[in-house]
């Protein structure tokens, strides 16, 4: 199988490689806080100076609006004692013609799902009298903040095409939904899916010091030291601020690149943006599984005489396909043939075809999982913990992690686990920790609604 051998020769990431990754990643780091459009990485801030503690008390509401689903929740928080006293929460799928509808029509479906959720409130939950509901809206696409609780749409992206919304503030789109729908509430809080997490991981463990997203799309966010971002020109009123990388866009020449990534990026809604992202997210890893695929059915009747139709259909072997291919431990890979059969039409397949299905797909996940351990590598960089200081030195440092791929693809999660064990060392990588953050846009959103809530007390 030479196409397969190639393929991996060119998807090979020897650790001296991701040291390079990881080098370039901080380097743009430090490009995109210098100054606007400085990098690729857009390094956005997010005016989230104030992590949750712990403390915050009250009822609070979260919108979750970032693929094909969006979920609102609610909470009901109690200190520092209970934490997290109640929470429920909704999950809706979007219609595929709201994603290349109008900003209306998408704002008003969610207004009348958000009206539909209050209207269940019940036992556990409670707003004092006189105050109105507050919400966290979790929106992760690019976006320009412009203060805690607004910002303008810059781009969709994961198979949204709304172009009047674009260039508008979101939360104005939200919030003049909600006033159609009868909704009474304020949006506290604009956050997307990693700052969420950040927040969600720093309310149940102060060290925690970035967060990292591995779903349908990738990103990053960390807390920078404000003295560090020398393009920020407003008041400096704390000593920190979130930093929200938008990584997915990082690029390098180091970055190892294959035909069928090209062809993929060239064929994408976004050509030439998001490479990263491209090649480590759960968009898109099943399809360079495909697209290898049907080059070997094409060039060396991997498939048999006939290339299978449905091997030609992008995005047709979803991630989650890959992943139960990769993980198939049957004697026989009765899941592969099961999956090749069901999604892509084909039968009959030899044990011999199915373990070269499985290499494949250990290829691919293997890849995007150690260029993501070198990201984050990159982060440990810049914010000085990729070493330990002095002796003595018993500071830890947690990544929180969240988004399905990290969560069910357990050999893409071993191998970035392993890959940073790797590239850190024994001694350093003792004091790293990489944690599993549950549903951080959810939560993670309500919490930053809390902590920037209109009714605190300024400290």
């Amino acid at each position: 199988m030479e196409i397969l051998r190639e393929f991996e020769r060119k998807c090979e990431t020897p650790i001296g490689k991701l040291r390079q990754i990881a080098n370039a990643m901080t380097n743009e780091m430090h490009a995109g806080l210098a100054s606007e459009g400085g990098s690729n990485l857009k390094m956005l801030l997010s005016y989230v100076n104030n992590l949750p503690t712990g403390d915050e008390c009250g009822l609070f509401y979260a919108l979750d609006l970032g693929g094909t689903n969006f979920r609102v929740l609610r909470v009901q928080l109690e200190g520092n004692e209970r934490r997290v006293a109640k929470q429920e929460f909704t999950q809706v799928s979007i219609p595929q013609s709201l994603m290349v509808g109008t900003s209306d029509q998408l704002f008003d479906f969610i207004a009348t799902e958000l009206a539909k959720f209050v209207a269940t409130e019940g036992e556990g939950f409670y707003l004092p009298p006189g105050k109105k509901r507050e919400l966290g809206f979790t929106f992760s696409f690019p976006v320009k903040q412009m203060s805690i609780n607004s910002g303008s749409l810059m781009a969709w992206t994961k198979g949204f095409s709304i172009p009047d919304a674009v260039g508008r503030d979101v939360v104005m789109e939200l919030a003049k939904a909600m006033e159609r729908k009868g909704v009474d509430m304020r949006v506290a809080a604009l956050v997307n899916d990693t700052i969420g997490t950040l927040a969600g991981g720093r309310y149940l463990n102060s060290e925690v010091a970035a967060a990292v997203i591995l779903g349908t799309g990738t990103n990053a966010a960390y807390i920078e030291q404000s003295h560090a971002i020398p393009k920020w020109h407003g008041e400096v009123i704390s000593q920190e601020m979130v930093i929200n990388m938008e990584w997915g866009n990082f690029m390098s020449s180091h970055l190892p690149m294959t035909e069928y990534d090209r062809a993929l990026d060239a064929e994408s809604l976004n050509p030439g943006d998001h490479v990263l992202e491209k090649i480590i997210s759960g968009m898109y890893l099943g399809d360079i599984v495909r697209r290898v695929l049907c080059r070997m059915a094409e060039e060396a009747a991997f498939f048999g005489d006939v290339v299978p139709p449905k091997l030609k259909t992008p995005f047709i072997l979803q991630t989650p396909d890959m992943s139960a291919m990769h993980h198939d431990s049957s004697s026989d890979l009765k899941v592969v043939d099961n999956k090749l059969k069901d999604v892509l039409g084909i039968s009959n397949t030899s044990l011999e075809t199915r373990k070269v299905v499985v290499e494949l797909s250990n290829i691919v996940g293997t890849r995007g999982a150690r260029l993501a351990a070198a990201g984050i590598l990159g982060i440990l960089k810049k914010i000085g913990r990729d070493e330990v200081k002095e002796e003595g030195d018993t500071q830890n440092t947690v990544i929180a992690v969240d988004g399905g791929l990290f969560e069910h693809y357990s050999e893409f999660r071993k191998s970035l686990e392993s890959t940073l064990r790797e590239l850190l060392g024994e001694e350093v990588s003792s004091r790293v920790v990489i944690k599993h953050a549950n549903d951080g846009s959810g939560i993670g959103a309500a919490l930053l609604a809390a902590s920037h809530s209109q009714y605190i007390q300024p400290h």
